[in-house]
């Protein structure tokens, strides 16, 4: 049974997905003159250096229920975790150090991606009954194909993303992965860990996704300030070794691996589609998560909130996942037969002493408690989504909701640490979760594409060519209705 279900998986994270992540990827570059490199600096000052000068403030004009800076930081708490720090360390064990070199292809169109499903997300967004926005894959599915382009099936798109997406709510590793680590760092069982997890998720999320925002602005850039500075440190301790490390990263990404130690080896196809998987799990880019965050953000263009999540992708994956990759393979932990979570406490171990094992430890502890608290917006907007025209029936669900959300990801450790299940198992069903959704969802980009053009020229034009002098105003595609509304009714 379990090897059909591998069979599944690797056929998903094989040839379809890799060609259609990277197509569509290289398109989106293409077409946009490889915006991602050409307009670095720009992404990086409309991003974190505006923040950085301005504080955590919305622009004049700007319509939204969470500020932009919220927005990302919910969803790099969302994706910033075990994904980066578990589903690497996994990478580098499963396909060797040129996993590395696929997880840097993936976030260079991923960057790109995400910009082009972000702001799809916040153009085609609404306003529910208390005039808070919210919106996402499941709302440009709607809008976009069915209203816009009449394609009557596009329900049936939105019912697979969001049921590949509702999928993860049960079938999640981010409570299994942290407390396996805080297991072994601190010496406690897997489920008393378990436990402890779940009640900070309780204590993350009873302020529902506005109050959720205003934590994780606070909490993220924290979290990944002392993560980033911990492997920088062993990275610049063991800096004579990096020659030799990326000519193996980039040596073994089309070669492949032989065994090494407890290695067991990999092939070209292995390296490539396990650093195509970490890196879509970790960055999220294409999988369709973060627009329905980004969506409620404060702004007043499209492209603006677009570019945080080409941010969102830069820092998640060539900073933080490039660190962690880096520290495993320059410590030589990669071939020690250790994964997950595991592997990358005992490179860090290795790499600064016993004492760091707590502290890293501590750190994956609160990287996955903002995972999980930025997962349960997601699944909160969807279920907005689908039951927006029943307002009592759906007031009703999310406050069930609320209350049962930690319990699956406790329900898994259970089975795990009863039925004995490896961490490499665990990691085949968040394979499998993952990719059921991005197909759908990078699909609906592609049909899509001429508006994320429409909207990309628009920003260029009045913000970085400057050709627009007047006034500009708020543009998306919910105002966009209420003007033709108005035209409608004006009088003859």
């Amino acid at each position: 049974m379990l090897e059909a279900f591998e069979w599944v998986v690797s056929f998903l994270w094989g040839l379809p997905l890799i060609v259609t992540i990277l197509g569509t990827g290289f398109y989106f570059t293409y077409k946009t003159k490889f915006f991602q490199i050409v307009h670095i600096k720009h992404i990086l000052k409309e991003t974190i250096f505006k923040v950085l000068k301005q504080g955590n403030k919305a622009e004049k004009g700007a319509h939204g229920l969470i500020t932009p800076f919220e927005a990302v930081a919910t969803a790099i708490g969302g994706s910033v975790g075990v994904g980066n720090i578990g589903g690497v360390a996994t990478a580098m064990a499963t396909g060797g150090p040129g996993a590395l070199f696929w997880l840097w292809v993936a976030s260079f169109v991923g960057m790109i991606l995400k910009m082009c499903e972000v702001s799809l997300g916040v153009y085609y967004r609404e306003k529910d009954e208390e005039g808070n926005h919210y919106g996402g894959p499941t709302y440009y599915m709607e809008k976009g194909l069915g209203k816009e382009k009449g394609y009557k099936w596009w329900w049936i798109f939105a019912a697979i993303f969001g049921g590949g997406i509702f999928s993860t709510f049960f079938i999640t590793v981010q409570n299994y992965t942290v407390s396996e680590a805080v297991s072994s760092a601190f010496g406690i069982t897997i489920l008393q860990a378990s436990l402890i997890y779940v009640v900070c998720n309780y204590i993350l999320i009873i302020g529902g996704i506005k109050n959720l925002g205003k934590l994780a602005a606070k909490i993220v850039p924290v979290m990944c300030f002392f993560y980033i500075f911990a492997g920088v440190f062993i990275i610049a301790k063991n800096v004579t070794l990096l020659p030799a490390v990326f000519s193996l990263i980039f040596k073994s990404a089309f070669t492949g691996n032989a065994a090494l130690g407890g290695f067991i080896g990999a092939s070209f196809i292995q390296v490539m589609r396990v650093g195509m998987a970490r890196s879509v799990f970790s960055n999220e880019a294409g999988w369709g998560s973060s627009p329905m965050i980004h969506a409620s953000a404060q702004t007043n263009h499209p492209i603006k909130q677009g570019l945080w999540g080409a941010f969102e992708v830069f820092v998640d994956t060539m900073v933080v996942c490039s660190i962690t990759s880096l520290v495993i393979i320059i410590t030589g932990q990669w071939s020690t037969g250790l994964t997950g979570a595991t592997l990358t406490l005992s490179a860090f171990e290795v790499g600064m002493g016993s004492f760091s094992k707590v502290f890293i430890a501590s750190g994956i502890f609160i990287f996955g408690v903002t995972t999980s608290s930025g997962w349960y917006a997601y699944y909160e907007i969807i279920l907005r989504h689908l039951m927006k025209k029943n307002v009592k029936l759906k007031n009703f669900i999310l406050k069930f909701y609320r209350i049962f959300y930690p319990l699956p990801g406790f329900l898994m450790v259970l089975a795990a640490v009863t039925v004995g299940m490896p961490g490499s198992t665990v990691w085949l069903f968040a394979d499998f979760t993952t990719a059921v959704p991005t197909f759908v969802n990078v699909a609906t980009l592609l049909l899509l594409s001429g508006t994320f053009f429409k909207l990309f020229e628009d920003y260029k034009s009045k913000y970085i060519l400057k050709e627009v002098q007047e006034e500009i105003a708020v543009f998306y595609h919910e105002q966009e209705e209420l003007d033709e509304e108005e035209k409608i009714i004006e009088p003859a």
